[in-house]
């Protein structure tokens, strides 16, 4: 792997500025969720805005981006929030493989299951389990179908994967729960409509997230994140991977990354060099999200602003 010091860097940077036919380019996947559409924009802005390169945002979810990553022929090249463990079915595969290469410096994630702060106060909600007592899921049952309804996540998420089963492990599909795969901009405007009409609505909820920002919310407790109770065991892995997985304990805290295909590091090794570099906060991501999410803003714009307000960090990342 060639690795530029920070003269090349700067050398490199001062020739894709000035001359388009030497631009690196690279094409980043966007899988959806809004941390990861913020860091896509972010790392696209620098890549254009600082380093004269090209850069392409192609949608899609964790399987087409990985897939894609895999097949290393340039149709996308990184995937910007990766959530391990969560998603280490692909990265196990991809990293031993030699195709995807993943950053050395991560931020910490934390997920859970949260509603209302107004919901958990009205009915005494502290804990997962309190979602399963007959009067809570009453209060959640929103089509009369007699079953509460409860956000896992969007179609695509390895989190989702988890949900439904540990769900099941906290016995409360017997409760009368009911798992919803929605969209997240669903989601958030269905946690918004239940405080405003006082309904009540559970659902996943990570940080950093802008959920944090739009609404009242907590956490609710879980039994202490066990090993010996956290067998998960994703699609990609196991066709019965519903069946073969055991998991009734709160996640493990999060290693969150970006990572790349090996098959960039020759192509634009200016770019690599920077996404070896890159790196942000909880904070940071929980700001961008909530300008995105709250604020509506377009995320390029957002990304920009942040650029702007964190100079020295952009110029870090970049070795200048």
């Amino acid at each position: 792997m060639k690795i530029l010091n920070k003269t090349a860097i700067a050398a490199a940077l001062a020739v894709t500025a000035s001359t388009a036919s030497y631009a690196e380019q690279v094409n980043i996947g966007d899988p959806g969720w809004t941390g990861a559409t913020a860091i896509a924009n972010l790392l696209a802005a620098v890549i254009s805005d600082k380093m004269g390169g090209e850069v392409d945002l192609i949608p899609g979810n964790n399987t087409s981006i990985y897939a894609a990553i895999d097949r290393s022929k340039g149709e996308i090249e990184v995937h910007p929030d990766i959530w391990l463990p969560n998603q280490q079915a692909y990265t196990n595969d991809l990293v031993p493989k030699g195709t995807l290469k993943l950053s050395p410096k991560s931020y910490e994630g934390n997920q859970g299951y949260c509603v209302s702060q107004d919901f958990a106060k009205k009915m005494n909600i502290t804990s997962i389990f309190d979602l399963g007592r007959p009067e809570v899921v009453a209060a959640m049952d929103s089509d009369g179908n007699g079953k509460g309804e409860f956000w896992i996540g969007a179609d695509g998420w390895a989190s989702a994967n988890v949900n439904q089963v540990k769900l099941r492990d906290y016995k409360l599909y017997d409760s009368g729960i009911e798992p919803i795969r929605a969209a997240e901009a669903v989601k958030n405007a269905r946690v918004l409509d239940s405080i405003k009409k006082g309904e009540g609505y559970a659902f996943y909820c990570y940080k950093p997230h802008a959920i944090w920002g739009m609404a009242d919310v907590v956490m609710l407790s879980e039994p202490t994140y066990d090993p010996a109770k956290y067998k998960m065991v994703q699609p990609k892995e196991d066709a019965d991977w519903y069946k073969n997985s055991y998991v009734a304990s709160k996640d493990a805290l999060k290693e969150i990354q970006i990572g790349w295909g090996t098959s960039l590091e020759s192509k634009s090794p200016a770019i690599v060099e920077f996404f070896n570099n890159f790196q942000l906060t909880a904070d940071d991501v929980s700001w961008l999200a909530y300008e995105v999410s709250v604020k509506k803003r377009d995320p390029a714009e957002v990304a920009r602003d942040w650029m702007a307000n964190n100079s020295k960090t952009v110029d870090g990342w970049l070795g200048l």
